[in-house]
């Protein structure tokens, strides 16, 4: 099946292929374009005819939707369809018409105007004169994309014919010749200097030109009475470029010129004016500079959809334009469209709930219900957004007479602050419940088949140190709102502690939907007391309602404590849970408060408490443990389970016997283990939670029993966070070099594990106490960043709480001069400054007395230190002032500013800030350019795509490389359906795409994705964010390969110049980038970069490390390119050492090794030759230096990135070893003779050697092979990228057939002595079908060995990888398939897993590559190899 890159995104977009999904059963059932896609002529309205690629499940809506869309059209709209003169239903679908084939002829028809499409017209043509210009995301506070000022072309990878990249391929080239290749000085290692301006280059792209001088509502508008009964709308005047007023007049018809000017009111029409149907055209007609200019827009090289469509949420840019005065524009707002838009308040709730209701039969009804969920969330996001702004700058009152917690609504939603509880702690109790309220809507929304429970659209914003709680309104109860002594269950509350006794059909079909949800969340059903006295059976938190509402729908409301209580922080309700036991049953008292004694510690480890110093008190009420530290630990309790079973089984016997004898045994160790892990169930592992444990919630004395479990359950979770999750994240952080870089990608590695941010100290302290803690430097530098940006938040939020609206800017300058600049005191107020603020047309006197301005460096860092320590726990760590952090741990001035914004909303503009002066504030007034609400809200599902992205990562685990292509290009595609392609998943699933389509050997496809995603990190995760620093390294990658040497070495100084900004020179990645520009570069600058990277490799991982070695090859390398020998004998030296105890002596990686110092040590004794013989003069003219090949830095680039890995198969060998004993006695008893097995054996080590010389170490040899330096923890990274290095692991393993009739007896009995012997040995398998002499291998993940079968004559095994000599491998269809000779055929052999040096083959064109550093894998770029 030939690949092609499908292309295009969106409901609207015509030319969309859609991709079939061939993943067996649960394949998503995609039509097939061939099968449903057809062209049709689009004519009339004005429009030049063009053809239109339509699909027959399209409705004619649909058609109309794309057509609006089409440049050919835009921004005429109002129109509809018609087919050989009959107007066509908009709700028919385009396959039920008749007389519509290919080729047929449609009609646009003007149809006439209302007041309403009038408006939505003026809405379509003030959008297309709005046209955003390359400043205006800066000045909108959204994050850019800058890929377009490197490449200084189109990126979009949506053409046909691939015309785009020919034109980015020769543009770049062409720039190449004329550019110097040297990196700027502040990009070199070792330098100091941090330019922000560099952040943000100048764009490539035009300014937007201006089409009008005005567009506005005339002062005749509204029209009289008389005038709108003979049909007018509204009058418009427009002022043209020319100088020129108009006023213009709409109408059902369209638009044309009347008589009025600003004196006199004449409504007839002009003479000579035309009706026009579309607004532009009338405006051509009156203005000729407008026709110009749209023309020229029509034009315009269009860029690709992914740059230029609004991003579904906002993401911030924390510098703006350089001077924001210039780049504000007139937007025509005076036109009224926004404020008529406004003014229709819409139903969120209704809305949400109504595109959730949208039928999910096939999978176009779920892509559309996918995509009109995100729409309506988006929409609602943006306007809780305008809605906190308006409320919080004061435009807006409230609507109850509370001023503790005044509640707003306002633009169909219901905004408030909370009630600021002392139960849960104040303000930071307030803000926790609403941020809990937040993740449990989302817990209850992510749940599948649970479509007729419901939830409010939430969202939670932070603007200006106010966080607001947003909702939808939600709808009336069902029953009399006007009898208010009814019951509950009449007004609608069918659930809850208040609900009280009733009996309904919704009321069981409500618990028993919770019931399923409470499932699926692993909360445990439970009975509490209510307030007044009753007993009451809940699924969910005490606080939670069950509601019908006046819709007919089910909702659940208030789920700020959906998941279970942290012990860790919540010592003082630890007894209370248990008191109504005592009170109600006072003959127990004295037996359960020796039950109390014994058991209030139970769960704890020992000596916990001392060591940890938990559990204790937090500033807020509301600690809960995150779901995926609930999954973590009900995983880690499957575990023990397990053990549990087998050692209670191995004591009474065995499993086997204990499983085949009639008694008890078995039925026994599963109950024993089910109590000793805590399982809620005595006959099955099954662990569930009550959140109302350690909550203050009282139990009846039934609960007694089950409350002491939970408790007990729920100190074990806690004390799990401690003991295992944090220790594994430092483990993680020690072995990856894409560890946390800032302040998200921390949180984002913490939460993945369970772990709450309020464990910042205890992360400072695991690491404090680790040997390793100097290894560990910068997660400490990021987590104590953390840690300090988090309280200064905090301060900063009480701060502006006292600064009054003219005054916030000139606040926030000073709060970041106090928080940046050691020792700064506020000067005060003299006459320069009075003059600054007469010429801004403000009265100076006033910051005179205003607190905020008496706010010094001193104080702001004790509030600091102050918080930090109440919240974290940690004392001295902070230090006196920010030079303490500097010196201390590394920070940058620069990367703290960064974050602080980032979490604030404050956008500085773009300038370079300096902070060593500390006679002159760094920041001024005129710096803070704007404040952004920082938003927080629901995730939307992207079902399918999800799955198929989950898909394409199971099967590159198998090592299927053409099925993972083909399941990433449908998830690509329908990514594009769902959200345009604007989301982090499908950045990550197009990322995936290039790097599996890049080790297929598709070069130019992996370029053309590869670009697509770094556009996509930018404007969805940001311009600088961690994501987007290695989506520019691998974008070096892949145009290297295709040869663009100037833009690979602009990608990765990007990325550089990034991680500089995020978090330093410090840090693992760093040391990846800089092995990438010593390869890419030339000149001196190569050995900076690589002497760098070889200085940051051996300080974070040792000598001895991978990482390390590596970097050690590519320094003797350059050295050998230098001429100077003797250096690179020494560092080839240590890389050998290391590949020696990493590999030992037999891995290939080991003898391309040993063969490169052989060459060049042989080099250096030729040089010492020739000095001896024709002296130093004479050394530059014959001596011949060693220079890699293109290929071979290559392939080093993509094994230094983590695209490529080196495989290290130790398990394996002991597998093997294992196996051929097993199968000597096998044999010996079944008296069989392996008279092959000795010509195996010689094969094997006779391939080996080859392959070291094949690979190995002549000329050009020693550049050897490539690769990516696979991450050394692989089960930590990011799925998408382990996935990738185990498909390359795979493809570096050769495979032995035995002959069918051998392997039917043999395996046979080999498969039941190995179920027999070791139970537990589990690794990568290989499925291998025989068909006509060839045999597919894929992986798969089975324990214990060989299964075999024969199916109509086709033998199917799955095994162990051995490796022995076979004669071609190719792929098929993502399948690793060995062809292989018949003495091969014949022979028998064993399975394990030696990696094999194999031809590379690189670009699509088969040659001999000589091993990067020995390396070499058995499966070639493009999926072919030479003999």
């Amino acid at each position: 099946m030939k690949d092609k890159m499908r292309r295009g995104g969106g409901r609207n977009q015509a030319k969309t292929d859609v991709i079939s999904h061939t993943g067996g059963k649960d394949a998503i059932g995609v039509k097939q374009d061939e099968d449903t896609s057809f062209p049709v002529k689009i004519q009339g309205a004005g429009v030049e005819p063009f053809e239109l690629q339509v699909h027959g499940f399209w409705l004619v809506q649909d058609a109309v939707m794309t057509l609006l869309a089409r440049e050919e059209v835009c921004p005429r709209s109002n129109l509809s369809l018609a087919l050989a003169g009959t107007s066509l239903d908009p709700l028919a679908e385009l396959q039920s018409l008749k007389g519509l084939k290919p080729g047929a002829i449609i009609r646009l028809v003007e149809e006439p105007y209302t007041i309403h499409s009038a408006r939505l017209h003026l809405a379509r043509v003030l959008e297309l004169l709005r046209a955003s210009g390359p400043q205006d995301a800066l000045r909108e506070g959204r994050s850019p994309s800058i890929l377009e000022t490197l490449t200084h072309t189109q990126t979009d990878s949506s053409l046909p014919n691939g015309k785009n990249l020919k034109r980015s391929l020769s543009s770049t080239k062409t720039e190449s010749t004329n550019q110097d290749g040297a990196p700027p000085e502040y990009l070199l290692p070792g330098s100091s200097e941090r330019p922000i301006m560099a952040l943000l280059p100048h764009s490539s792209q035009p300014e937007v030109p201006s089409y009008l001088r005005d567009l506005s509502l005339s002062c005749w508008n509204p029209p009289p009475g008389h005038r709108k009964l003979q049909g007018d709308f509204m009058y418009i005047t427009a002022v043209t470029m020319e100088g020129r007023r108009h006023e213009i007049t709409a109408c059902p018809k369209g638009f044309f010129l009347n008589r009025s000017t600003e004196d006199v009111f004449d409504p007839r029409p002009a003479q000579s004016s035309p009706v026009c149907h579309c607004f532009t055209d009338l405006l051509c007609h009156i203005s000729p500079s407008f026709k110009q200019t749209f023309t020229n827009l029509k034009n315009r090289l269009q860029l690709p959809p992914v740059e230029v469509t609004p991003t579904p949420y906002h993401t911030l840019s924390w510098l703006g334009p350089p001077c924001a005065s210039r780049t504000h524009k007139n937007t025509f707002n005076r036109l009224g469209v926004d404020e008529q838009a406004a003014s229709q308040v819409p139903d969120w709730n209704e809305e949400l709930q109504a595109a959730r209701d949208l039928p999910q039969g096939g999978l176009e009804e779920r892509l559309q219900r996918d995509r009109t969920l995100l729409q309506v969330n988006s929409a609602f996001v943006k306007a809780v957004i305008k809605g906190a702004e308006t409320i919080v700058d004061g435009f807006a009152e409230p609507v109850n007479g509370n001023p503790e917690d005044p509640a707003f609504l306002w633009g169909g939603l219901f905004m408030s602050q909370g009630a600021a509880s002392t139960e849960f702690g104040g303000e930071k109790g307030r803000r926790a419940a609403q941020r809990l309220e937040l993740k449990g809507v989302q817990a209850y929304n992510d749940l599948e088949g649970m479509e007729g429970l419901h939830t409010l659209p939430t969202a939670i914003v932070d603007y200006r140190g106010v966080r607001m709680s947003a909702q939808g309104l939600a709808p009336g109860l069902e029953g009399s709102e006007q009898d208010q002594e009814a019951t509950p269950a009449s007004r609608g509350l069918l659930y809850g502690v208040n609900a009280g006794p009733q009996e309904s059909a919704q009321r069981r079909q409500l618990l028993a939907l919770l019931a399923r949800a409470a499932k699926s969340l692993c909360i445990q059903r439970h009975v509490v007391v209510a307030p007044k006295g009753h007993q009451v059976p809940l699924f969910t938190s005490v606080d939670a309602q069950g509601l019908l509402g006046a819709d007919g729908r089910l909702y659940v409301l208030d789920l700020v404590r959906t998941f279970p209580a942290d012990a860790n922080f919540c010592p003082e309700v630890e007894t209370e849970s248990q008191t109504v036991t005592e009170e109600e049953d006072s003959d127990k008292t004295s037996k359960e408060d020796n039950e109390k004694k014994g058991c209030v510690k139970e769960g704890w480890p020992e000596n916990y408490h001392a060591d940890s110093g938990l559990p204790k008190s937090f500033p807020h009420g509301l600690c809960r443990l995150r779901p995926e530290l609930v999954q973590a630990f009900i995983q880690h309790k499957h575990c023990q389970f397990a053990q549990r079973v087998r050692e209670t089984l191995d004591e009474n016997g065995g499993f086997e016997e204990c499983a085949t004898a009639c008694d008890s045994r078995a039925t026994d160790a599963v109950r024993a283990a089910c109590k000793d892990v805590g399982s809620i169930s005595d006959t099955i592992f099954e662990m569930r939670f009550n959140p109302n444990v350690f909550s203050g919630v009282l139990f009846p004395p039934s609960e007694s029993e089950s409350t002491k479990l939970q408790e007990r359950l729920l100190r074990e979770a806690a004390a799990f966070i401690i003991t295992h999750q944090i220790p594994a994240f430092v483990e993680y952080c020690l072995h990856s070099n894409e560890a946390p870089m800032d302040g998200a990608s921390l949180k984002q590695a913490l939460h993945q594990r369970g772990i709450n941010l309020r464990y910042l100290g205890h992360v400072i302290k695991a690491i404090s106490q680790s040997e390793q803690k100097e290894r560990l430097r910068h997660i400490t530098r990021s987590v104590i960043g953390e840690i300090f940006m988090r309280s200064t938040r905090r301060v900063f939020n009480s701060f502006l709480q006292g600064v009054d609206v003219p005054s916030l800017s000139a606040a926030v300058s000073h709060f970041l001069c106090c928080l940046l600049v050691p020792h700064f005191t506020p000067t005060p107020v003299g006459e320069e400054t009075k003059k600054k603020s007469r010429r801004r047309g403000r009265g100076a006197g006033a910051s005179e007395s205003t607190p905020w301005s008496t706010l010094t460096g001193a104080e702001l860092w004790n509030l600091v230190c102050q918080d930090a320590v109440e919240t974290y726990n940690i004392s001295d760590s902070l230090g006196s002032g920010p030079n303490h952090l500097v010196e201390q741990y590394g920070l940058q001035k620069l990367s703290l500013l960064r974050e602080f914004c980032l979490k604030t909303g404050v956008q500085l503009r773009l300038r370079d800030y300096l902070f060593d002066n500390q006679n002159k504030a760094p920041i001024g007034p005129d710096d803070v350019v704007n404040m952004f609400p920082i938003v927080k809200h629901i995730r939307m599902p992207t079902v399918d795509a999800s799955k198929a992205y989950r898909a394409a990562q199971s099967t590159i685990h198998k090592g299927l490389l053409d099925q993972a292509h083909e399941h990433l290009k449908e998830a690509a595609y329908l990514f594009g359906r769902v959200c345009d392609d604007l989301h982090p998943e499908a950045c990550y699933c197009h990322s995936l795409l290039a790097r599996v389509a890049f080790l297929q050997g598709k070069a130019a496809e992996a370029r053309s994705v590869q670009l697509k995603a770094v556009v996509i990190s930018e404007r969805v995760l940001g311009f600088d964010h961690p994501n987007t620093i290695q989506q520019y390294a691998f974008l070096g990658v892949y145009v290297y390969a295709g040869g663009e040497i100037a833009l690979a070495q602009k990608c990765f100084l990007r990325a550089r110049l990034l991680m500089l900004t995020v978090h330093g020179e410090d840090h693992p990645y760093t040391a990846t980038l800089d092995s990438c520009l010593g390869l890419v570069l030339s000149g001196d600058q190569t050995g900076q970069f690589l002497k760098n990277a070889l200085r940051l490799n051996t300080s974070f991982f040792g000598s001895t490390a991978l990482h390390t070695a590596l970097n050690q090859h590519l320094l003797a390398q350059w050295l050998c390119s230098k001429g100077d020998y003797r250096s690179a004998m020494t560092h080839e030296k240590e890389a050998l050492t290391a590949f020696t105890s990493l590999f030992g002596e037999d891995h290939p990686q080991t003898h391309c090794s040993k063969e490169f110092l052989s060459t060049i040590t042989k080099q250096a004794v030729q040089v010492e030759r020739l000095l001896r013989q024709t002296g130093a003069d004479c050394t530059d003219q014959t001596v011949e230096c060693l220079t890699p090949t293109t290929d071979t830095i290559l392939e080093q680039m993509v094994l230094v990135t983590g695209i490529r890995s080196i495989t290290q198969s130790d398990k394996f060998q002991e597998y093997k070893k294992k196996h051929l004993e097993r199968k000597a006695a096998v044999v010996k008893e079944l008296g069989l003779k392996l008279i092959n097995e000795p010509v195996v054996s010689e094969t094997v080590n006779e391939g080996q050697k080859s392959s070291a010389k094949e690979t190995g170490c002549g000329k050009e040899a020693e550049d050897g092979g490539s690769p990516a330096v696979e991450r050394e923890s692989q089960q930590e990274q990011p799925l998408e990228e382990a996935s990738v290095e185990r498909a390359a692991l795979v493809a570096a393993r050769d495979h032995v057939v035995q002959s069918v009739e051998q392997i039917q007896h043999e395996e046979k009995t080999d498969v039941d002595r190995q179920h027999s012997e070791d139970s537990q040995t589990a690794a990568a398998d290989t499925k291998i079908k025989i068909v006509n002499g060839e045999s597919e291998v894929a992986e798969t993940s089975v324990q214990n060995g060989i299964k075999s079968n024969t199916d109509n004559g086709e033998m199917k095994s799955e095994a162990k990888c051995d490796e022995i000599k076979s004669d071609k491998i190719c792929e098929i269809n993502g399948s690793k398939v060995l062809a292989a000779n018949a003495p091969v055929l014949k022979s028998k052999g064993t399975w394990a897993d030696v990696v094999v040096s194999k031809t590379i083959i690189a670009n699509g064109t088969a040659h001999k590559e000589p091993a990067v550093n020995g390396v070499t894998h058995n499966v070639s770029a493009n999926g072919k190899a030479k003999e």
